[in-house]
């Protein structure tokens, strides 16, 4: 999985063979300059999963839900049916643990296909104090396994794991039967995701501990995607460097 939010590196992305394109609300930060994805409105990930899924041939294109335009579930419901029905996506993601559950439970019901999201969560970032590992401690651990659990059983057709132990994201991983998905969480996740622009070395500010700048040693921005599809699916990233303990 890589981010995109517009048609020409949509394109390229879908052409090197990753499976799935996240319009992510990290626009807010890569694309509109703001120093959190909390701005980002339900229109702004519209407007990009339009431009995203016009070029897509192959990918799903998956549609980030924004800051609380899921807080309840006639409106999940509402914004949701227009990322797929306006925006042409294929599926949604949304960030919570336990409270958002009756919104999965919905989607489900209603046939959208939902991206569950436990770890760091950006839109939390004010609650969290900043962006964190999570599940370090024993208890906050186990209570992130018992909502993964509780995801899948809810209905989520895959959970994102961000910024956690690689040793936790392998024991969710394992005792789920839905895809998992890593950022920041070790090799033993199903699959990876990575911001584009942290791939080409072109965000500004800190980059992650878990980012990699595959252009820095590929002669092309096609190359660099190809490099990243890979190093993924052979097991080569994210390596030691990019993991937490």
């Amino acid at each position: 999985m890589l981010t995109a939010y517009d048609a020409s590196f949509a394109s390229v992305i879908d052409q090197a063979g990753v499976d799935i394109v996240l319009v992510g609300d990290s626009l807010g930060m890569v694309i509109q300059g703001h120093d959190s994805t909390i701005p980002v409105s339900v229109d702004d990930v519209l407007y990009h999963t339009q431009c995203v899924s016009k070029v897509c041939q192959r990918a799903m294109v998956m549609a980030d839900m924004p800051f609380m335009s899921f807080r309840d579930v006639p409106l999940a419901l509402e914004n949701a049916t227009r990322f797929l029905q306006e925006g042409g996506a294929s599926a949604v993601k949304l960030e919570g643990g336990g409270h958002v559950l009756p919104v999965v439970e919905a989607l489900a019901k209603y046939g959208i296909p939902v991206c569950a999201h436990l770890g760091l969560q950006p839109q939390y970032v004010n609650k969290l104090g900043g962006y964190r590992v999570q599940g370090r401690d024993k208890g906050a651990a186990r209570h992130m396994l018992h909502e993964a659990k509780i995801m899948q059983e809810s209905g989520a057709d895959m959970l994102l794991l961000e910024c956690i132990p690689s040793d936790l994201a392998s024991e969710i991983s394992q005792s789920l039967s839905i895809p998992t998905i890593g950022i920041g969480a070790g090799q033993h996740c199903d699959a990876q995701v990575l911001v584009l622009y942290d791939l080409l070395g072109i965000s500004f500010g800190k980059v992650p501990k878990f980012a990699k700048d595959f252009l820095a040693e590929s002669d092309s921005i096609q190359a660099a995607v190809a490099a990243y599809v890979k190093d993924v699916k052979s097991g080569v990233f994210p390596a030691a460097e990019h993991t937490f303990n």
